[in-house]
């Protein structure tokens, strides 16, 4: 067949169309419905942790757990907003932009970040030590040989960890302690370079003694925290005991310092009803800077983890200097912070 005849040629289209032509706009059309999928799923997601947030609740499993990682959740807001962009949906980008904003907006230090006045009637250097069971044991009483601290706060001290406090630092190194004795994460201590007098702590089933310590001839109240973690089964023991220390906050006033292992962040609800209660506490983290420092779990942080390790102290301290140590043997970094007590009130 010449050309002539294959222009006649019914049958023969002059200018055939490729045979895949037809199925792109297809394509790229499912492409774009599942990525507006995927987009409304990370939006619904974040957007519920966030609006906890915004809210000041807790929520239940998995809110709480998530809270504890909030500033990361800009991770799955970006890729939902990425995603919705791909996808030409003006309401999802919408709605991804208002979550970064939200969210962002809250990467801000919470509580009070007034500094204390009045003269200096002494200083502080606290050490607070989640030593897992007893693992982080050897290093914890290195870091205590060599920083000095005159309060140290040790937490799940089962018995061969409080063996080892008393073999090991002496009690002419630290004669007044307040021990609770227990195996697993149970038993906690508070070691004191200054006289110790006897305070009821809060009943709890991780143990958080109290106790009263004369620091440049003034009371000050000291308590240990750590209450059960937000596990799915635990949260409402979490906020219960969490409670309980804003109610031992809010009964007292006068000098406080309140440190350990709170097992919740700045962006869990419960936690800032502790900051706020009574005349309100402040995060020596927060003032020395250091507010999204991650203390847990060690094996990541930093760069990535959760602040739940906090040195809480009232209006009568300030704050010098704030650090981090790495113990090995647990999964919390431990806090030693240098405070400033004062002889007047701040404002």
């Amino acid at each position: 067949m010449d050309t002539r005849e294959a222009r006649l040629d019914p049958e023969r289209p002059e200018h055939p169309e490729p045979a895949e032509g037809p199925a792109r706009p297809a394509v790229t059309h499912r492409w774009r419905r599942a990525a507006a999928w995927a987009a409304g799923l990370l939006v619904a997601g974040t957007g519920t942790v966030v609006g906890c947030r915004a809210a000041d609740v807790d929520g239940i499993t998995p809110v709480p757990q998530l809270l504890a990682f909030l500033p990361w959740l800009l991770v799955p807001t970006g890729a939902a907003l990425l995603l919705a962009a791909f996808a030409r949906r003006p309401v999802l980008i919408g709605l991804a932009l208002v979550l970064a904003a939200v969210n962002g907006w809250f990467l801000q230090p919470y509580g009070d970040l007034d500094t204390s006045r009045g003269p200096v009637v002494a200083q502080l250097r606290v050490l607070t030590a989640n030593v897992e069971f007893g693992g982080a044991t050897d290093d914890l009483i290195a870091a205590v040989r060599r920083e000095k601290p005159d309060l140290v706060y040790v937490q799940e001290c089962n018995h061969p960890c409080s063996r080892a406090l008393a073999r090991k630092l002496p009690a002419a190194s630290y004669p007044y302690r307040k021990v609770v004795e227990a195996s697993g994460a149970e038993g906690s201590a508070i070691l004191s370079t200054h006289p110790l007098r006897p305070a009821p702590g809060i009943a709890s089933a991780l143990a958080m003694p109290g106790a009263v310590a004369v620091v440049g001839g003034r009371q000050v109240r000291l308590q240990l925290a750590h209450p059960l973690p937000p596990v799915p089964r635990l949260v409402d023991r979490w906020e219960s005991e969490l409670g309980a220390i804003r109610a031992y906050v809010a009964a007292g006033s006068g000098p406080t310092i309140v440190a350990g292992d709170f097992n919740a962040s700045q962006d869990h609800a419960a936690f800032r009803r502790v900051l706020d209660a009574g005349a309100g506490l402040r995060d020596s983290a927060t003032l020395a800077g250091a507010s999204r420092t991650p203390t847990w779990p060690a094996k990541t942080a930093p760069p990535l983890g959760a602040q739940i390790d906090h040195v809480l102290v009232s209006r009568e301290f300030g704050v010098r200097n704030a650090r981090f140590l790495d113990f090995t043997g647990t999964d919390h970094r431990a806090l030693l912070v240098e405070l400033e007590l004062h002889g007047g009130q701040g404002t």
